[in-house]
């Protein structure tokens, strides 16, 4: 979770006197507003729980009534003493914090606790209809979209929900996973838009454990029906000899071979993200990125028109940081009391090792930093369970019991229309450098082998060293 207090409010209350609101924003977005009454209780519970020695200071109260300054001041502190509590291990994920984030959300957005129905998609456009009530948490509606389809309960986990945009054209925008600190029916109504949709989607990055979910048949089809969605969308490079491959698969119902065929391809079980800007090789370049693989994936378009590629292993990444700031909108119009209209931006850094002894800062200045932070860390976290020689299966958070119930009717899931025919006018990239030891430009002619980019496997030189969302 990425916490910070980028504005306040001066709100009525129900006496009608005026309070200070402070607008708390998670990984980016607006989650709730809380008073300092209402966070200084929080802070009480965290030191009734956890002892003082490993809480964070808390600003202290102000007898008098706050000038500006000195509510600026405590927005600065309420800011950090937030970050500090997500930053400490203990705290960052205690169901203290997230409970109470929860009613807080639910209490913002004024939404009664009452029983509703949610739509959730599928990677095949199909719709799955679940009951639920508007206080059930992320866990609770993965359970009852699980249920619905009939998923067993230890594949449950494999898979997460993700608030996705949908364009007009059809073109997808991840916006984020949902967590565990939200509850799913609150935080897609308060966007109030027909573009956001809830989504269903593998949440692992190993393609080894693809194995574990295509044992089951709605797991197999699940994993299917992703892919065959990822190609279509040419998330997945897939050249002439492989579509026709595919397409015979398709049409014999070969869903497991067609997956394996899949797992060959050049960004199989990549997060591709929105165009956006780096830093990297030189200031203000267009960039495409994708996570997977343990790696961030770039297609950069230099000043010269050039198309570069290269990868960013995470295993060479020795700290990384989101960063928010507010910036002018461009043509925006006045706010109250004639202030220019701003807006956030985000910017996921890294601090990547380019050669033995060279560690160079690389920038993306993304609205999706918040997700691609997100994807490294579940990568570290995958990381350092199979290095530990754990399992995913034993990663997998303890799901409770009896919140929801199975219903007594599946919902199928349908298997995806032929494959329609690959773009043959999609653009050829040139790579960056396949040596991670040097990460310098050089031109190499682009195909569409599955073996595009070699050598980058990481050799165990360098240890996992202070890694996380902020660079904590």
């Amino acid at each position: 979770m990425h916490f910070s207090i980028p504005e306040t409010e001066v709100r009525s209350g129900e006496n009608g006197s005026t309070f200070v609101a402070y607008n708390i924003h998670v990984n980016g977005v607006l989650h709730c507003r809380l008073r300092y009454s209402q966070l200084l209780g929080l802070h009480e519970q965290i030191k009734k729980e956890y002892g003082t020695n490993v809480v964070p200071s808390f600003p202290p109260k102000k007898i008098f009534t706050l000038t500006p300054a000195e509510v600026e001041q405590r927005r600065e502190h309420l800011e950090k003493y937030m970050q500090a509590v997500r930053q400490d291990p203990l705290l960052g994920s205690s169901e203290l914090l997230n409970c109470f984030l929860r009613k807080a959300q639910q209490e913002t957005q004024q939404i009664p606790t009452e029983e509703v129905t949610l739509e959730v998609g599928l990677s095949n456009g199909q719709k799955v209809t679940v009951s639920i009530l508007t206080s059930d948490q992320t866990e609770d509606v993965l359970e009852a979209v699980a249920s619905k389809l009939d998923l067993p309960d230890d594949l449950v986990g494999y898979f997460s929900l993700f608030l996705v945009r949908e364009s007009v054209d059809g073109g997808l925008t991840f916006v984020r996973k949902l967590q565990e600190f939200e509850l799913p029916y609150v935080s897609i109504t308060s966007l109030r838009s027909t573009e956001f949709h809830i989504l269903l989607r593998k949440s692992y990055w190993d393609m080894a454990y693809d194995v574990d979910v295509m044992e089951n048949r709605v797991g197999l089809n699940l994993l299917y029906t992703q892919t065959v969605s990822d190609i279509e969308r040419g998330w997945i490079l897939v050249n002439k000899d492989h579509h026709r491959q595919l397409k015979s698969l398709q049409e014999k119902g070969s869903k497991k071979e067609f997956i394996r065929l899949g797992q060959t391809l050049k960004y199989y079980g990549y997060t591709k993200f929105d165009p956006c800007v780096t830093d990297f090789p030189e200031q203000g370049c267009h960039v495409m990125v994708s996570a997977g693989n343990n790696e961030l994936n770039f297609h950069v378009k230099l000043p010269s028109e050039q198309m570069k590629e290269g990868s960013f292993k995470v295993t060479r990444m020795r700290c990384w940081r989101v960063t928010s700031s507010q910036v002018p909108v461009a043509n925006g119009s006045a706010g109250p009391c004639g202030s220019a209209k701003l807006d956030v931006k985000l910017e996921l850094a890294f601090e990547y090792l380019m050669s033995k002894d060279r560690l160079q800062w690389v920038t993306i200045t993304s609205p999706q930093a918040i997700m691609m932070s997100i994807c490294l860390q579940s990568m570290v976290d995958e990381l350092m369970v199979k290095k530990s020689g754990g399992s995913l299966k034993k990663m997998l958070r303890k799901r409770h019991n009896g919140s929801i119930h199975r219903s007594d009717s599946q919902h199928a899931v349908k298997s995806p229309p032929l494959l329609e025919s690959p773009d043959p006018n999609r653009e050829q990239v040139v790579k960056l450098s396949t040596k991670l030891s040097s990460v310098s430009l050089r031109g190499i002619s682009a195909s569409n082998s599955a073996n595009d980019i070699s050598g980058n496997d990481f050799h165990g030189n360098y240890a996992f060293e202070g890694i996380g969302d902020d660079d904590l």
